[in-house]
């Protein structure tokens, strides 16, 4: 089978629909991903798709290669991502959810779950060589059921959150698919929501849901101006990520959010060990440290999360991309209406909460930027920025995921994006000329190994 490598990403399967990702290529992901699972015992696969209009087609697809091996298939319909992982952690360990994640309308994907893990790098170019080769093995036996795991997923997060009083929020879906579920629950645990795009339409046609992009935002703070409620809330296209909007209209990014998460989970987890990705503000590790925390900075990539905080036990992480990942009373996977459910708790404690959200530690940072180059090239730009740093003390030098330099006033960073040939670049500075300065050096050094780098605002 002849199939594009491109689509092979580092922590899932994403294309365009029908050129690069369609039914053939499904059904033989379903024939590989289900020859992988029954080698390792597993039986049982889940199957989940969000709102895109080409899910339909591309889960039955999938189905048919898992039946076709003598996979028994749990089939739960239309559900967030988290949804799937859910139902991966409580009728079977293994898992696809077909989705699109954050990537315009005409994409769709998959993200995978096998034996309790998700699989990334290696194990999906393992999948990639079956499905080329065509080696699978076929067999008969396997079967199709239809399981709702709403009712349950619900009754699960509402049993365990409680709210200290009752909250007016803002709920924007952006049409994605966690708008079939999310008011509904966030209503379940004592709050009033003001629903913005809750029906389920795959063409998007309002914005896109992407909550990390502030042009995203603006319903929200629309609706936050106009009405009573406290807080806005936003998702992103399949419900893994969360967006924070505060009454005056603020986005509170998921750095300043872990700092918030981290205090109240080291509450009952004391001495954890809090996880996050190079991209976080240097505010986030002293915050942890200062609740009894051991703050661990790690590398990007929220299968490369999730695996880490299973290797040391660890009750919570977080990268600065929206995906924030519960263990302590919860499953550790990433869930944008969990988290959700997480913050108006804490909230609910306060009277004010726009106050809690706004005393959080802050400093001066750049959007994402990207640097857009060729296939295969970003890795090697990385190397050669690692080999030729010298900024003399107190700097100090992270080679974990790229190139982060830290001050004492802040940090630049500057690596290699493993969805996309772009280098990701990020700067915060504690005061607006500590930004300016780390900014003008790092853009200096980078430009030194590509004089020909154009910088633009990453698109998540």
């Amino acid at each position: 089978m002849q199939l594009p490598a491109s689509i092979f990403k580092a922590y899932d399967i994403r294309g365009v629909v029908p050129s690069t990702v369609n039914e053939a290529m499904a059904e033989a992901l379903g024939c590989a991903f289900g020859t992988l699972a029954l080698r390792e015992g597993q039986t049982v696969v889940a199957v989940g798709r969000d709102g895109r209009l080409s899910g339909a087609m591309l889960s039955g697809a999938l189905m048919r290669g898992l039946v076709s091996v003598g996979v028994d298939v749990i089939d739960i319909g239309m559900a967030t991502t988290p949804m799937l992982y859910f139902a991966a952690n409580t009728l079977c360990a293994s898992g696809i959810q077909v989705t699109g994640s954050h990537n315009p309308k005409d994409y769709n994907g998959f993200k995978m779950v096998l034996g309790g893990r998700a699989i990334y790098g290696d194990e999906i170019q393992a999948l990639r060589r079956m499905m080329e080769s065509e080696t699978w093995a076929l067999q008969a036996g396997g079967s199709v059921r239809a399981v709702d795991v709403l009712p349950a997923y619900q009754a699960r997060i509402v049993g365990g959150i409680t709210l200290a009083r009752p909250m007016k929020i803002v709920v924007d879906s952006g049409n994605g698919i966690a708008g079939a579920s999310a008011p509904g629950i966030l209503r379940a645990i004592g709050c009033e929501v003001t629903e913005l795009l809750s029906e389920v339409d795959g063409n998007f046609p309002n914005h896109h849901p992407d909550p990390s992009k502030p042009e995203n935002l603006r319903d929200v703070v629309a609706a936050l101006a106009s009405g009573d409620a406290e807080i806005g809330l936003a998702f992103d296209g399949d419900g893994d990520r969360l967006g924070i909007v505060t009454k005056e209209g603020h986005t509170i990014y998921p750095d300043r959010q872990m700092m918030l998460f981290a205090r109240d989970v080291l509450k009952r987890a004391p001495g954890g060990t809090i996880i996050f990705d190079v991209k976080c503000s240097q505010r986030l590790a002293p915050t942890i440290a200062a609740a009894g925390g051991v703050p661990l900075m790690f590398k990007t990539g929220h299968s490369l999360i999730k695996a880490k905080m299973k290797e040391i036990g660890s009750p919570l992480g977080g990268e600065m991309s929206g995906h924030i990942f519960f263990k302590e009373r919860w499953y550790g996977f990433d869930d944008g209406t969990y988290a959700g459910c997480r913050l108006l708790e804490i909230l609910s404690q306060s009277p004010d909460a726009n106050a809690v959200l706004n005393a959080l530690p802050t400093s001066f940072s750049t959007p994402e930027l990207n640097v857009k180059c060729a296939e295969g090239e970003p890795h090697g730009l990385v190397e050669q920025l690692v080999a030729k740093v010298s900024f003399p003390a107190p700097a100090a030098v992270t080679t974990i995921d790229g190139l982060r330099v830290d001050w004492p006033d802040g940090f630049g960073l500057i690596r290699a994006s493993n969805t996309t040939p772009v280098l990701v670049l990020r700067f915060e500075g504690h005061t607006p000329e500590a930004l300016a300065r780390i900014q003008a050096d790092m853009l200096a050094l980078l430009l030194s190994v590509k004089p020909d780098a154009v910088f633009d605002e990453a698109a998540h």
